[in-house]
């Protein structure tokens, strides 16, 4: 979700749920360390609960970040070791970390030692590397993480391939093994395993949670945020009614985007995050439209979503 779940789309989630956990986009040591922390770590307390991901393999550098996270009241630091980009390879991080399961170990104890209780440190990874497919790959990554007081994964249940598909290509090509990962459950019962990858439903999100601990959701949160509105009332026992229908929501994003703007963000910086709330319903093309359009990026918040709303009343 890199480039994409920035503080603002995190802030408009929030409003669709107050329980899930939000995770930022990868950042990485580097950009924490050498740039700047205020923009890379700002977050506004109505966020939380909110996870810091970090990008890295050097285990001083990472315990550094982590206590940047703590010094931030993030809620949970996360080391992503899936991410499978050229990039992110160059950098000696992300998937490619998933060949060297005893280094992982040692920033995740760099990490705990930083921290101590007061922040979980999570890892999220693959269930494997390129043409790498034995459950005892992921298994053994797994076990030897935990020793360096690792005990929250979060499993995308497809490999990685590391040479010869792009990172789109990443996210559909490699089947997913949810089988794996259910595995990993079954062998580490102590531990908390999360899955992650092509979750669209309810129907899957229930039946992987009759197997694992939790369910990250990605981009399907992301292209039809309006799902996000039940996840409240179905998996959290909250039955208190906050938004009736997504316009609830577009007038909370109203309030934000105004005060956003006192600070000389644009809208558009905001509702590029909001394009897919009315997905599914009548209108719902043209309103994503009016936002979306080129020639309308520099109106003030309340005349976008007002010509928004028109049009999709009109349609």
């Amino acid at each position: 979700m890199l480039d994409w779940t920035d503080r603002h789309c995190r802030f408009f989630h929030r409003q669709l749920t107050r329980h899930a956990r939000l995770y930022t986009e990868m950042v990485t040591t580097g950009a924490l360390l050498h740039g700047d922390q205020h923009r890379h770590l700002d977050f506004d307390p109505g966020e939380h609960p909110v996870a810091l991901q970090l990008g890295g393999s050097e285990p001083a550098d990472l315990a550094q970040c982590a206590r940047l996270a703590q010094r931030w009241d993030y809620a949970e630091v996360n080391l992503n070791c899936g991410c499978p980009s050229p990039r992110v390879q160059r950098g000696s991080f992300g998937a490619c970390l998933m060949a060297e399961a005893g280094l992982v170990r040692d920033c995740v104890a760099a990490m705990r030692d930083a921290v101590g209780d007061a922040l979980p440190v999570t890892v999220k990874h693959r269930i494997g590397i390129d043409r790498i497919e034995d459950y005892e790959f992921v298994r053994d990554f797994v076990g030897t993480v935990a020793q360096g007081g690792c005990d929250v994964f979060i499993v995308h249940a497809r490999n990685a391939w590391l040479d010869g598909l792009s990172p789109k290509d990443n996210r559909e090509i490699p089947p997913l093994r949810p089988d794996l990962v259910y595995r990993l459950k079954a062998e580490f019962p102590h531990l908390r395993i999360v899955i992650n990858g092509g979750v669209r439903s309810d129907e899957q999100l229930r039946s992987h949670l009759q197997h694992v601990d939790g369910v990250m959701v990605g981009r399907e949160a992301y292209q039809r945020p309006w799902w996000l509105a039940s996840w409240d009332r179905e998996y959290f026992g909250d039955s208190a009614q906050r938004l009736r229908d997504p316009a609830d929501a577009e007038r909370a994003m109203l309030r934000y985007c105004e005060l956003a703007a006192g600070q000389g963000v644009q809208a558009f910086a905001v509702v590029r995050h909001m394009l897919g709330l009315w997905k599914g319903q009548p209108g719902a093309r043209m309103w994503r439209q009016v936002l979306s359009d080129p020639g309308r990026r520099r109106l003030a918040a309340p005349e976008l979503f007002a010509e928004a709303t028109r049009a999709r009343l009109a349609a």
